[in-house]
Formats: structure tokens, C-alpha cells, sequence
């Protein structure tokens, strides 16, 4: 059927992530840090979106697209509405909008695109997981690294956590994230101390469990802040 739907414009997209967290129906997802209609079926055409964009890059149009589906917008978020392993108001999944610098501001910005961040604590089917850059990282390297957030956490998804502190294997946890969910590459930071291999080896059999052929690398941090 011919209706009214969103388009978006990837080349005045900025990567904030607005109309994604403004989408009630879960139609907008971040893929290679660009907004994307991920579903015609999800977008209902009444454009919420449109009003948080920055740059204008939401727009509609006339065009042959299947008919909004009400059922399966219900159903979908109700997966993603998977309850989180605490009843502490601060572990709620949200995304976060970073803010957009503005010209001549000098402080730094933080880049970080979701909430919470912990591999314990974060939902296996939460919706920014949908098209992202997936970071995992280990605690530690952030406070090593200067310029994390504009090297590392920048335009991805950040997950940490501390193989030795939490003596888990995170690897279950990491293979149903990457299983059920449509990452599209997967990047590792650790520190270079022996310890922290357990969070690359956790990576490591996540994506062989899951089946897929997801891109992935890993860096490595010096304990005195420099990339190995």
C-alpha cells in the first residue's frame, strides 16, 4: 500500500541518536552510527520524531510501504521491556542522547549512548543493541586511556566490566547479546595486565557461540595510558 512514512537523509545525520529514543514504536535504530528506518511495518507515519532532529534529516514521504502493525509493535517492545536483574531505579535501560558540541566550547563531551553499562546489570534485548557498534570493555581502561570517550565509546554501544572483580564468565551473557540482536561489529578494550584476558576470551567464544560472522578486534591498554 502507498502511504505517508518517515525518510531519512544519512548524509545530514550526525549519529545523536535522537529520533531513535523519541520513536515509541522502535521503527528508528542507530547502524553504523547512523539513524535508520529499521522496520516500514513499525512506523506509524505521525513523525515524533521529527521535532527532536537537529539537523533536519527526518523528513516524510509518498511511497509504497507495508501498513503499520500495531501487534507487532506491541510485541516487540514487550521483549525489549525484558526486566532487569535489579529493582534499583538506576540500573533502568534508557539511551542517552551525548550532546552536541557547540562551536568554540572547549570542555569535553561525554559520548556515552546508553544506560547502564555494567555486562551484569545491562538487558540482553535492549532496543539500542539493534544496528550498533558493540564496545566491551574492561573497567579499567577508561581511567587509563585520556581520550576514551572520543576514541572508544564514541558512535558505539559500551558494555564493561571486570573479569578478576566479578569472577564470572561473561561469555554466556555476551553470546546471547550478540545472538539476539543485530550488532554489527564488535570491538574489545582491555589493559594489558594478564588478568584482563578473561574479558577478551569471553568475547571470544560469545561470538563463535553465536553462529554469526560479526567484524571484531581487540586493543589493548598500557597501564600507563598508551595503546599496545
Amino acid at each position: 500500500m502507498k502511504r505517508r512514512i518517515i525518510t531519512i537523509d544519512e548524509d545530514k545525520c550526525n549519529g545523536c541518536a535522537a529520533c531513535a529514543i523519541a520513536c515509541h514504536e522502535g521503527a528508528i535504530g542507530m547502524v553504523n552510527g547512523k539513524a535508520k528506518l529499521l522496520r516500514d511495518d513499525y512506523c506509524d507515519g505521525l513523525g515524533d520524531c521529527l521535532p527532536t532532529c537537529p539537523t533536519g534529516a527526518i523528513s516524510f514521504e509518498e511511497r509504497e510501504a507495508l501498513a503499520y502493525d500495531h501487534e507487532a509493535v506491541q510485541a516487540n517492545m514487550k521483549v525489549k521491556e525484558e526486566p532487569l536483574p535489579c529493582g534499583c531505579p538506576g540500573t533502568h535501560s534508557k539511551m542517552i542522547t551525548p550532546k552536541v558540541n557547540i562551536q568554540g566550547e572547549t570542555s569535553l563531551q561525554s559520548e556515552l549512548m546508553q544506560w547502564p553499562v555494567q555486562i551484569k546489570l545491562v538487558p540482553i534485548h535492549a532496543p539500542y543493541f539493534d544496528g550498533c557498534k558493540l564496545l566491551i570493555a574492561a573497567d579499567c581502561t577508561a581511567y587509563a586511556y585520556a581520550n576514551f570517550h572520543h576514541d572508544f565509546i564514541k558512535n558505539h554501544v559500551t558494555i564493561i566490566g571486570c573479569p578478576k572483580l566479578d569472577m564470572e564468565d561473561y561469555s554466556e551473557k555476551l553470546t546471547a547479546i550478540i545472538r539476539e540482536n543485530d550488532v554489527q561489529e564488535v570491538k574489545v578494550v582491555r589493559m594489558e595486565v594478564p588478568c584482563c584476558g578473561g574479558i577478551e576470551q569471553a568475547t571470544k567464544q560469545a561470538l563463535k557461540n553465536s553462529g554469526k560472522f560479526i567484524p571484531w578486534q581487540v586493543v589493548t591498554i598500557s597501564t600507563n595510558g598508551e595503546i599496545r
